[in-house]
């Protein structure tokens, strides 16, 4: 083949579109094989110009056992390591790496030119010694790279599994391999001190204590359908005689990949036949142009440690934010009065507010439509039994028991509200809305700042 200046090597790279031709093709059109052109195109990508310019060929066994040890520890293609080392041809690495199986280390010597000079015996001895030592070193790293690759890819798949590697992990890890690598080598990868590791074996080696416990707690489980969480299945092994802290019990549970599945019914406050008392003036418009021009509210219900929580919202549609919220262990009309006296003190005097709700009883109250009424705010009520008239609020509830609800656990009632308090501001300030590309108060911020 043709020796191609570096100018030409840059015209054919620089000439060359995905878009309108196949490498394939280009490469025969321009005269060179496909592998060639896809080398001088990986040059160009880590090199630039510098590293089409051609380079001499006449290579250090130094620089060769370096280029040769950084393609066996990276798991680098033959063209992407020759092209990191700015070699004219990959080639070469092929033909390095080929006498190196073949004739170890010293096949690696640069041929001398000219006739072969007098070397005395010992000169010839201690050249020999090196490369054997060189030799002895590049096998030593080999099996080192490879013990590294064997151990991380049993530990990552660990931890593809549970998320996080243990302390136990990495000993059963270390015991598997003890057969084909040194122990002592294994901890320190590992990052393990021996006694650790020896420490943990015997326990690996040990029957399970709680081996039964862990068989009742699952039968307990399978039989609720999973609906149990760690204390319930605590109090169901005390009444069978078995008095066990609650926290060991969650902790099995959590050894043994067993969570508790919360399903919650939607609260529907609207009970029997009533007559129309306001029209469904939202439409499903769900969108508005200014804060305080749509209001949405409705109520859900949570059932925690036997007992019934009922949280009303209010949402202003402008940006998603909640406005306020009430909470209580009954659905009576104080909690919907004071969440609407809350909303309203914050209101201007000067609005033009449709406040939207399901046919729920509580806003069918004189005193409901009358505190509205009052303020000049306009009623809108969904259609009799269609929930898609008030999805938005029914999207919230989805999205804080998904959020919230289903991935934290509580100690108390107490706790569930403090904490419901800091969701809520949460969603407020820092949860990007998707729609928004920012927090509801930065969208409202920001809205005001421009107005």
């Amino acid at each position: 083949m043709a020796k191609f200046t570096s100018d030409i090597k840059l015209t054919i790279i620089q000439g060359y579109n995905s878009k309108v031709i196949s490498q394939s093709d280009y490469a025969k059109q321009m005269g060179v094989t496909k592998a060639q052109f896809q080398y001088w195109l990986k040059l160009y990508e880590l090199q630039g110009e510098e590293g089409l310019k051609n380079t001499y060929t006449n290579c250090s066994i130094g620089f060769k056992l370096d280029v040769l040890n950084y393609m066996v520890q990276s798991g680098a293609s033959l063209m992407d390591t020759a092209a990191l080392f700015k070699i004219s041809s990959y080639t070469m690495v092929y033909d390095w790496e080929k006498k190196m199986e073949v004739g170890g280390v010293e096949a690696l010597e640069p041929r001398q030119k000219g006739r072969p000079s007098m070397k005395n015996e010992s000169t010839q001895q201690s050249k020999q010694v090196l490369a054997e030592d060189s030799k002895e070193a590049l096998e030593a790293r080999i099996k080192q790279l490879e013990m590294e690759n064997e151990y991380f890819k049993k530990v990552e798949c660990l931890s593809s599994k549970q998320g996080k590697i243990t302390k136990e992990d990495k000993a059963q890890v270390v015991y598997e391999l003890r057969h084909k690598y040194p122990v002592k080598a294994l901890v320190k990868l590992a990052g393990i001190p021996r006694s650790t590791y020896y420490n943990l074996v015997q326990r690996m080696n040990r029957p399970d204590p709680d081996a039964d416990l862990k068989a009742e707690i699952k039968a307990i489980y399978e039989e609720h359908e999973g609906r149990y969480g760690y204390r319930r299945i605590r109090d169901e092994l005390e009444n069978r005689g078995q008095n066990v802290n609650h926290k060991k019990v969650q902790r099995l549970m959590k050894e043994i990949g067993l969570k508790c599945i919360v399903r919650m019914k939607k609260y529907k406050s609207y009970k029997g036949t009533v007559g129309k008392i306001a029209p469904n003036i939202l439409d499903r418009d769900f969108t508005a142009a200014a804060p305080n021009e749509k209001w949405v509210t409705d109520i859900t219900e949570f059932k925690l440690f036997g007992e019934k929580l009922y949280v009303s919202p209010v949402l202003d549609l402008f940006n998603g934010e909640i406005i306020t919220y009430t909470i209580g262990s009954r659905p009576t009309y104080s909690l919907v009065s004071e969440m609407l006296e809350r909303a309203l003190e914050d209101l201007p005097e000067e609005h033009q507010l449709l406040m939207h709700s399901d046919q729920g009883w509580h806003y069918q109250m004189k005193q409901y439509r009358y505190t509205l009424e009052s303020r000049g705010i306009v009623q809108s009520m969904s259609r009799k039994g269609n929930c898609y008239d008030n999805s938005v609020m029914e999207n919230f509830f989805g999205i804080m028991k998904s959020e919230f609800l289903y991935l934290k656990e509580f100690e108390s009632v107490e706790q569930f509200k403090i904490e419901l308090e800091k969701y809520i501001h949460y969603y407020n300030t820092k949860r990007i809305k998707a729609k928004l590309k920012m927090s509801p108060a930065q969208y409202r911020t920001h809205f005001t700042q421009a107005a």
